[in-house]
């Protein structure tokens, strides 16, 4: 990469906060970030999905192409730049390598000091792929974001609800019913995500702990908390919409009985947390002991 821009690359947790982060990022004056959050460059090609993301990334150009331009300036705009970054990426996609998604990412970045990629997903990655990536820039960081296991799991389980449900359907139901096939073993895609054990064990083994940040959700939310991230990335704070929520999750609430089966299930994300981080927020605490 050409330059001296920081290379952040933003991998987790699933439903932690990482969309607020790229919108906080993407709005300041020293980032430059592309219109796509998750470019899932690395897991399409740890897994030899190339040409498959890259039709799937056309398709997805066509069908914003065929919709009407916005009669408003600003939402013309920001369809104009997502068409022109699908483009883009679809060409670094085609190519295929790691020289062209360096180039996606800092193309019209100007003085900018720093660039990002934030998938979670890659916090799914083995650690000899999370090594590459550490080595990819002079500057390389890393940020994740961890939510109370409880309460990440159950956004999760409410996501894919939402995105499975007929029109219509009320998601409940539906969600309570992927809880327990979770809870049983199943859906293990959503396990994974919150798995803080493995994806923590990954992390340490492949980057530099002065390189890696983690932060907790239920404090993501404070100025000092994003200041904290600002002069860990070396850019300089600036004032963040607080109350603002991304992609929040439709609010049904946990039965009682659900939220002791999950607090069960997830005790040993609990103690690794405490034990290997030292602390752990005020909710994970209560929840842990079922307050």
């Amino acid at each position: 990469m050409t330059g001296e821009a920081t290379l952040l690359f933003g991998v987790g947790a699933t439903k932690a906060g990482t969309s607020w982060l790229h919108r906080y990022l993407a709005g300041h004056p020293e980032c430059h970030l592309r219109s796509i959050k998750e470019l899932h460059f690395f897991d399409t090609l740890e897994e030899g999905r190339l040409e498959r993301a890259r039709t799937e990334l056309d398709e997805e150009r066509a069908r914003l192409a065929a919709r009407p331009v916005p009669a408003s300036r600003a939402r013309a705009e920001t369809r104009a730049r997502r068409m022109a970054d699908l483009a883009d990426w679809s060409a670094a996609l085609s190519a295929g390598t790691e020289a062209a998604y360096l180039d996606y990412l800092s193309a019209g970045r100007g003085g900018r000091r720093l660039v990002a990629d934030i998938t979670p997903a890659y916090a799914l990655l083995p650690v000899g792929r999370l090594k590459r990536m550490a080595a990819m820039a002079t500057d390389v960081r890393f940020v994740y974001l961890l939510r109370d296991p409880v309460d990440r799991l159950w956004s999760h389980v409410r996501m894919i609800a939402r995105r499975r449900a007929n029109p219509g359907e009320a998601i409940g139901p539906r969600a309570g019913r992927i809880l327990a096939r979770v809870l049983a073993g199943e859906e293990t895609h959503i396990a994974e995500r919150g798995d803080y054990r493995a994806v923590l064990t990954r992390l340490w083994a492949a980057v530099d702990p002065s390189r890696l940040c983690l932060s907790f959700y239920e404090e993501l939310f404070s100025q000092a908390s994003v200041d904290r991230i600002c002069g860990f990335l070396g850019i300089a704070p600036q004032p963040a919409e607080i109350s603002l929520r991304v992609h929040a999750g439709v609010p049904v609430p946990m039965s009682r009985d659900q939220r002791r089966a999950a607090v069960e299930w997830l005790a040993p994300q609990y103690d690794f947390v405490a034990d290997r981080l030292g602390r752990v927020p005020a909710v994970w605490q209560s929840h842990r002991v079922g307050v």
